[in-house]
């Protein structure tokens, strides 16, 4: 990042963080910089508090870049002294525009807490890659089989998703990663074959871009086709009313799982129910068994202290409004070319529909 002594960092993430730490205050100690601290982090006040602590750089990981893009701009928002910002988990028309809007550089990297995987950005990379990885990075299946490249097609509809996506894991080792404290199951999982598995699910194409993929648990599988979120979420995102946008499985009522996206609006629109169908179906990289069949929009959707939002959270509530409280509710049927609200009439005759094919369980997992 370039940081010297007149150097200000703002960190307004939670100091129990390890980016927090990392990137927002250990940089002070090692090039005698100084350090703003915010209480907390809000959309609104971040631009008055950077411009008030004359910070030069700031961290962040999750969502904030979203949730500050989404306020209103104003002429003068590159008026500030920020240089440079660190983080992950941007997506690349977040990151784009938020460099743009606010005139800073912003370094989006992919790299585990742990120490074991780290990739950065390229200055180049192409449309989604996280950067180029290292020879000892690979994506593997469950077994340690290494997967094939990436296919694309013309609109970058990737081809092979069920073929090409794995965990990525370092096969050099672990790094200077000593172990999760008490915890043998985890150590074990996260260490087999001597490597690090991350966790994370990515795909490599053939000039060994890394693209990431979501979770090990984020794998949906409808109509027999397992593909993972990500791509999923990204494709969403483009939308211009849309500020964050999170994509999990939801249990299909006769067998495997349906799409389900919940979504952020920016605060001066509202979700159209034809509209956002079709923009979905114009998304070229969104095959149909892709594309979401439920919608929930919230103001605040579930989330960690460092802005991550909890999908174990959302795919536990999933469309049942006893658990989804006042979010709004939006289902597609098969055919139809718009949503429609998830009225109580229809979430009775989706749970009969489970007790009927046997999967009753399903509605309370």
């Amino acid at each position: 990042m370039g940081i010297e002594p007149d150097d200000v960092g703002y960190v307004a993430m939670p100091l129990f963080h390890s980016n927090a730490v990392m990137v927002g205050w250990a940089p002070s100690i090692v090039y005698g910089a100084s350090v703003g601290l915010a209480r907390r982090f809000t959309a609104s006040g971040w631009l008055a508090d950077v411009r008030r602590y004359r910070a030069t750089w700031f961290n962040y990981t999750g969502k904030p870049l979203s949730y500050v893009l989404a306020t209103p701009a104003r002429p003068d928002d590159a008026d500030n002294p920020l240089r440079v910002a660190f983080g992950n988990e941007g997506s690349p028309q977040v990151v784009d525009g938020f460099a743009r809007r606010f005139g800073v550089r912003v370094i989006d990297a992919f790299g585990a807490t742990e120490g074991a995987i780290a990739v950065n950005r390229t200055d180049d990379p192409p449309p989604g890659a996280l950067g180029v990885a290292g020879a000892s990075v690979k994506v593997v299946d469950e077994d340690g089989n290494e997967r094939p490249p990436a296919r694309f097609g013309r609109e970058g509809t990737l081809l092979n998703a069920e073929e090409c996506v794995g965990e990525i894991v370092n096969t050099a080792g672990v790094g200077p990663f000593e172990g999760y404290y008490n915890n043998d199951e985890a150590n074990a999982r996260s260490t087999r074959n001597g490597w690090y598995w991350s966790g994370d699910l990515g795909y490599l194409d053939d000039r060994r871009n890394l693209y990431f993929a979501g979770r090990t648990a984020e794998w949906i599988r409808v109509d027999g086709e397992n593909f993972p979120a990500g791509p999923i979420e990204a494709a969403v995102a483009r939308h211009p009313d849309v500020v964050v946008a999170a994509v999990y499985g939801v249990p299909d009522e006769q067998a495997g799982d349906q799409v389900m996206v919940a979504l952020v609006l920016r605060d001066d629109t509202v979700f159209d129910p034809a509209g956002f169908a079709r923009f979905v179906d114009a998304q070229p990289d969104l095959g149909p068994k892709w594309r979401p069949r439920y919608v929930r929009v919230g103001r605040v959707l579930p989330q960690t202290a460092t802005n991550k939002v909890l999908k174990r959270t959302l795919a536990h509530e999933k469309f049942r409004r006893d658990r989804a409280g006042d979010d709004d509710l939006w289902v597609r049927e098969p055919g139809a070319d718009a949503f429609h609200r998830f009225a109580p009439d229809d979430e009775a005759a989706l749970r009969k529909r489970f007790e009927v094919s046997g999967r009753a369980r399903f509605w309370d997992l």
